[in-house]
């Protein structure tokens, strides 16, 4: 007579070496992700042309103008594209994240992914992937429209060329992290995905208008000034502005400066309290699903 003996811990296959690596899982998430948005064709459409469309528009109704103070001038198109990259990071970091997150929450889908096998941290690197390259996609654009079309000089044939665009790639990677991050923390206020985009939009509209992205930040009031430099918005437009202005342009910051060591230290702040804000907040079941 044979007898069935239960599998030992030994030789039962553990869930955890059952499953890829996170680093593995991390980037078919990514993947996941960039279908889901690709499908999504109004998603699509906005983050990638509402700030080409923007440059496009006020750098044709501004042409030959430029934005000065009596010292110093600087070509609409040139002033103004610095602002459209560190508006669109936001659009593709911080808008995004915190409207698909809300969404994901309110229709199910995240209560589903948590019940899979799927750790949480792989499903925040596909978010952060999905960032990372609609970003970068997207400044591509910004780019290639303003060299071709407007004539702005890019950094890498300025004089500190390498200077320059190293300050651009950890203000963009910065930027990008800090958006990502309070974007997912910002994800857990609105009540449902339904009025998620009557949350999130107008806090974006306002931060563009007084953060330099619309109008030159050194002829805003003072106190509009002091408010915007409590965001980040503001100095990921400054950096941007440190990257693509002649270093004579300094002359139009408030500071008289480009404040490289400011800029860092409030997007790190940003981030951690994304972090923090994220951790303690964040949810994968609705308010009215325990």
């Amino acid at each position: 007579m044979s007898t069935t003996t239960a599998p030992t811990a030994s030789t039962a296959p553990s869930r955890a070496s059952a499953l890829p690596g996170v680093a593995r899982l991390g980037l078919a998430r990514t993947r996941a992700e960039l279908r889901g948005f690709f499908r999504e064709r109004d998603a699509v459409i906005f983050v990638f042309t509402y700030p080409v469309i923007m440059l496009a528009i006020f750098a044709t109704v501004f042409d030959g103008q430029e934005q000065s103070t009596g010292d110093y001038g600087v070509p609409f198109a040139q002033y103004f594209l610095p602002g459209m990259l560190a508006t669109g990071i936001m659009l593709t970091g911080f808008q995004s994240l915190a409207i698909s997150i809300a969404v994901e929450r309110d229709d199910g889908t995240l209560k589903r992914l948590r019940s899979t096998p799927l750790p949480a941290v792989a499903y925040f690197l596909g978010k952060i992937g999905l960032v990372l390259a609609t970003a970068i996609g997207q400044t591509v654009l910004l780019l290639a429209l303003a060299a071709f079309a407007f004539d702005v000089p890019m950094p890498w044939d300025m004089p500190d060329g390498a200077g320059r665009v190293a300050t651009f790639v950890w203000v963009f990677v910065l930027g990008c992290a800090t958006g990502a991050v309070c974007g997912v923390g910002f994800s857990s206020l609105p009540r449902s995905g339904k009025s998620v985009t009557a949350v999130v939009t107008p806090v974006v509209l306002v931060l563009q208008f007084i953060s330099g992205v619309f109008f030159a930040f050194f002829a805003l009031p003072s106190w509009m000034q002091t408010v915007a430099s409590l965001f980040p918005l503001k100095w990921m437009a400054q950096g941007m502005r440190s990257v693509f202005l002649p270093e004579q342009a300094v002359v139009l910051e408030p500071s008289g400066s480009w404040q490289h060591g400011a800029t860092a230290a409030v997007l790190v702040a940003w981030l951690v309290v994304g972090l923090v804000v994220g951790v303690r907040t964040f949810r994968w079941r609705r308010r009215d699903d325990g």
